[in-house]
């Protein structure tokens, strides 16, 4: 069996908290080739998960927030938001499914935040087709934190 307690949140939000990336993964799935991915992703305020979306192959991507609190956003081709949600397991709004070729993305809007994610494996790295042309490239410094401060200017 494998359990998910304080301990191990706890043990992944200090991993993230050391990554430059503000972020950890904990797999469940024993091998990249598993059919079924299942990961918890802490991650911290500052984490910029880049706007993207999974097609070829097509996966659904399945977030539910376990602690913190985080914004799912979806957008449009042209980036225009088009829905957000909040989790925030305090008011009662736990997880979202993003079908495949939405645009998405999260905002990490506390400390210690994990979500627990589900979606089609096998585990392949995106295509840069699948990031979104309208969003910074990570590298961008500048262009991440404005980008991250017009996301929660929509809150």
């Amino acid at each position: 069996m494998k359990i998910i307690d304080k301990q191990l949140l706890d043990k992944t939000s200090e991993q993230a908290k050391q990554s430059p990336r503000l972020r950890m993964n904990y797999n469940f799935h024993e091998r990249l080739d598993d059919p079924v991915n299942r990961l918890l992703n802490a991650m911290e305020p500052g984490s910029y998960i880049r706007p993207h979306r999974h097609l070829d192959p097509d996966k659904d991507e399945i977030f539910l927030l376990l602690r913190g609190k985080a914004v799912v956003f979806t957008f449009d081709d042209e980036g225009n938001i088009t829905e957000k949600f909040l989790l925030d397991p305090m008011a009662g709004s736990y997880g979202a499914e993003i079908k495949p070729g939405v645009w998405h993305c999260l905002l990490v809007l506390e400390r210690d935040t994990v979500v627990y994610e589900v979606k089609p494996g096998p585990f392949a790295p995106l295509d840069p087709n699948n990031m979104a042309p309208w969003s910074p490239e990570p590298n961008d410094e500048k262009g991440v934190k404005e980008y991250m401060n017009y996301l929660a200017s929509k809150l």
